[in-house]
């Protein structure tokens, strides 16, 4: 695979152009025009840069970023490479943060996180086939909605995963580590509906829903137990109407994280049996699981091996984690099949101002993800 990393290295300009525009191509979450004009783009520089694919599929989303299905021919079941088009980042922000690269350091909104994953991937695939070496065959799924949960496209990906092999997931990787383990994510809400009244005439009648709410907000954090991976973590609250006014309502939203099924099944026990301290208040939880448990199992330790493996002719002392964070890794996992993710960008700073790619990372990863793919390809 010297020969790929050097085939990279003298088309690193292009690489880095190739980014460069992307970036340049805002895709907020929740701006549907951009993120269409932003699809719009990668499917044209996709058949610029791979030519066109046995089959595309464009599925369109109301609400959320459409979803490009696009499968590529090769040698056996296709490999499953997931990547994500959406950024945290509002529409406008480019104004005053361009794409720029300062020696080795590349900058601008959603360059980590993360598209230098895709052109990483794009470039693997290309150089295998400008080198006329063997790889599989590969689905390539790009949504739009997975910094908001992939609610709208979890199903096409479960769906693509069930006819794929292992997937290969181009989320940045976590300083330079490979994701073999993610937690689990819940997103909940608990309201509490209590009895408004004046808090200076009486301040004994009414039922205060936002004291109600302390004492559960000190009760969810209560369940939170580090040792085994599980966090609960109240956000945000809102409630009452003014000072002088006790409390009719209040709000807590929730973000849990577990390791293991079997928290996730003691917390949804806790929050089904949630029960007020105040029976004049009522209690109401909403919300539920956003993302199953990604878990190392036997077969991601083998994937992650062979990954190892492709590494080391590259000069790559290749490392893995476990990671709080959650990606659509995590639905390819609950349909069992195995994921390895954090192939993408090596930098730091997502979702900051410090947001940030390296080069030689670019062009590390994209030969990693070659060598990978073509030692998947006989598999």
């Amino acid at each position: 695979m010297t020969g790929v990393a050097a085939w990279l290295a003298a088309h690193r300009d292009e690489m880095i152009a190739d980014l460069a525009e992307y970036v340049g191509h805002e895709s907020s979450s929740d701006d549907l025009a951009a993120l269409d004009t932003c699809l719009r783009w990668v499917r044209d520089w996709l058949d610029h840069r791979l030519g066109p694919p046995a089959s595309d599929e464009w599925l369109t989303r109301d609400t959320t970023g459409d979803v490009l299905v696009r499968h590529y021919a090769g040698t056996g079941a296709p490999v499953l490479l997931l990547a994500h088009y959406d950024t945290v980042w509002p529409t406008g922000t480019l104004a005053g943060w361009p794409f720029q690269v300062d020696g080795d350091r590349m900058t601008g909104p959603g360059v980590f996180d993360m598209k230098a994953g895709l052109v990483q991937a794009v470039w693997a695939v290309r150089a295998l086939d400008e080198l006329g070496l063997p790889r599989p065959a590969f689905t390539l799924v790009l949504n739009g909605d997975e910094e908001t949960g992939s609610l709208a496209s979890s199903d096409v990906i479960v769906a693509e995963a069930g006819r794929a092999r292992p997937a290969l997931v181009f989320e940045a990787s976590a300083d330079g580590a490979l994701k073999t383990a993610r937690k689990g994510v819940g997103l909940f809400t608990v309201t509490a509906t209590g009895e408004e009244a004046h808090a200076g005439l009486d301040p004994t009648a009414g039922a205060s829903a936002i004291r109600e709410l302390a004492h559960q907000v000190l009760r969810l954090h209560g369940w939170t137990d580090l040792d085994v991976g599980t966090s609960v973590n109240v956000g945000l609250i809102e409630g009452g109407t003014g000072a002088n006014v006790t409390a009719g309502r209040a709000v807590a939203r929730i973000d849990v994280r577990v390791s293991s099924e079997a928290e996730r099944g003691r917390i949804a026990a806790l929050l089904a049996d949630l029960r007020p301290v105040n029976p004049k208040v009522d209690l109401a939880v909403t919300g539920g699981w956003n993302r199953p448990v990604f878990a190392r199992t036997p077969e991601v330790s083998e994937l992650f091996a062979l990954a190892r493996s492709c590494a080391e002719p590259l000069g790559v002392d290749l490392r893995e984690v476990s990671v709080g964070g959650a990606s659509d890794g995590n639905f390819v996992m609950a349909a069992g099949i195995p994921v390895l993710d954090g192939l993408g960008a090596v930098g730091g700073g997502a979702h900051a101002r410090t947001e940030h790619a390296t080069i030689s990372g670019l062009l590390e990863r994209s030969a990693l993800t070659a060598a990978l793919l073509t030692a998947l390809t006989d598999r």
